[in-house]
């Protein structure tokens, strides 16, 4: 069989590896087994730290020997886990459970040491979702803290340069697709860099909700073996540990069935969406101003834009954003839609998809890097934009009405239709029009000194906040 990228069946394994390799650190197999044991491990120091569970105390260097179990999982551990689900390994029988094969993993792991008499309190009284639910808690918050929410912040601070370098390029605005009131580009930056900066705010106050709470989420074993424990506040303490130096927080969910419901799966997803959709727009405007020569991308020395029209210099980097923020949107909106739905007490289905989330950021962040770098190749080209509103002085209708009304000047917007609407008109045109009007010296002087490029209103200090 071949092998390599060029033999992987998505273009994420494939074709796009080398943008996303980071991600492998929380979506592989790998990197869900490693939290799996983090997990495993932790709540075993938590029992042998509360009064009454008949776990001994552990030792502080037994301690860091569980947490290096974790720190130190390494691609060859999760082959061992593998063959144990698979195979069976010495005289473990195959699994076909991964969760169990884990387990039995750590428990070969702690044989050899001083820690094989507490081998058994492993995994006590956990179903194998209450490790998953956590595990799957930490590749989220891992991967949005440590490479989502990074690149999209430097998207930001570049629409928040783009806002301030070009706050006063007069720029010839479209509603419907036809000329409308001048804007600047910089401004209409900064209406995106505020988008995405109030989605981004969003993400992280409300917590990641996850389980804890045995096979039906009742405690049913814990209370059964140990019912002289607090597990309920066991569980949200032990949970609590995994919060240290992280903005994201995860939190217990005391109210589940065997799984947790996943709202807040669904929440994030659904940000994640929103975020994905502003970038669309982005890109899809960018690709305009391109196509209008507003906008004029640097040309890479050997790249090619036409396999037949040498001449060619493509706006690549922005369709690929906007392909690949369509793929991430639909698995984040199936996510959305089918997670907070299981049968009765728990169906299986969930797992199979919470094994795509990866696969959603990763086209995701294929957008990122692919709109960071359009951005950084191109440049605004003000004669064009100058050019452009040239050609267009008829958005000054709007300004000339809205100063007659004011002058009390009878049916002025009618007037201005007349002489504007599906015409092409030129600033003598409009001078011959103020200077027929029935209004003082004054007004018709400063309406004839409207021009398109000084008719931006507050554009250029809306540009310039931040």
């Amino acid at each position: 069989m071949p092998q390599g990228n060029q033999a992987a069946i998505t273009s994420i394994d494939g074709r796009y590896r080398a943008l996303v390799e980071e991600l492998s650190q929380h979506f592989s197999e790998y990197a869900l087994h490693k939290n799996r044991v983090r997990v495993e491990c932790e709540y075993l120091i938590a029992l042998s730290e509360t009064e009454g569970t008949g776990v001994r105390a552990l030792s502080s260097e037994e301690k860091d020997m569980l947490r290096s179990i974790g720190a130190r999982f390494s691609h060859e551990d999760a082959d061992t886990v593998k063959k144990i689900e698979k195979e069976g390994h010495g005289e473990i029988p195959a699994t076909n459970h991964d969760v169990k094969a884990v387990e039995y993993f750590l428990k070969g792991k702690l044989e050899e040491t001083s820690l094989r008499d507490v081998k058994e309190w492993l995994h006590f009284a956990l179903t194998s979702e209450d490790v998953n639910s956590v595990a799957h808690a930490l590749s989220l918050r891992g991967a949005l803290e440590e490479v989502i929410l990074l690149a999209l912040d430097d998207i930001r601070e570049r629409l928040d340069s783009m806002a301030s370098e070009h706050a006063a390029a007069p720029m010839l605005a479209r509603t419907h697709g036809q000329p409308a009131s001048p804007t600047t580009f910089g401004k209409e930056m900064r209406v995106f860099e505020r988008r995405l900066e109030r989605q981004l705010r969003g993400i992280g106050v409300l917590p990641i909700l996850v389980k804890f709470g045995g096979a039906t989420g009742n405690w049913n074993a814990h209370v059964a073996a140990l019912p002289d424990i607090g597990w309920v506040e066991f569980s949200r303490k032990f949970v609590e540990r995994f919060n240290a130096d992280s903005a994201i927080e995860i939190a217990l969910n005391e109210y589940t069935t065997q799984i947790e419901p996943h709202d807040t799966y669904a929440e994030l997803f659904d940000a994640m969406r929103r975020i994905n959709t502003i970038l669309m727009d982005l890109s899809q405007d960018m690709w305009r101003y391109i196509s209008d020569g507003w906008v004029v991308q640097k040309p890479k020395e050997g790249e090619v834009g036409s396999s037949t029209m040498p001449h060619k210099v493509n706006p690549i980097d922005f369709e690929n954003a906007e392909g690949n923020l369509g793929v991430a949107n639909a698995l984040f909106n199936h996510f959305s839609n089918k997670l907070p739905i299981s049968r009765l007490q728990r169906d299986l289905s969930d797992s199979t998809v919470e094994r795509v989330f990866g696969t959603a950021f990763a086209h995701s962040l294929v957008a990122y890097k692919s709109l960071l770098r359009g951005i950084g190749k191109v440049s605004v080209n003000r004669d064009a934009l100058q050019s452009s509103l040239d050609a267009h002085p008829e958005v000054l209708g709007e300004a000339i009405q809205t100063v007659l009304r004011k002058e009390g000047v009878q049916v002025p917007y009618e007037k201005l239709k007349g002489l504007t609407r599906g015409k092409k008109i030129t600033l003598a045109d409009f001078s011959a029009f103020i200077a027929s009007l029935e209004v003082s010296d004054v007004v018709k002087e400063k309406l004839k000194a409207l021009r398109p490029h000084s008719y931006v209103g507050l554009a250029v200090e809306i540009a310039k906040k931040r």
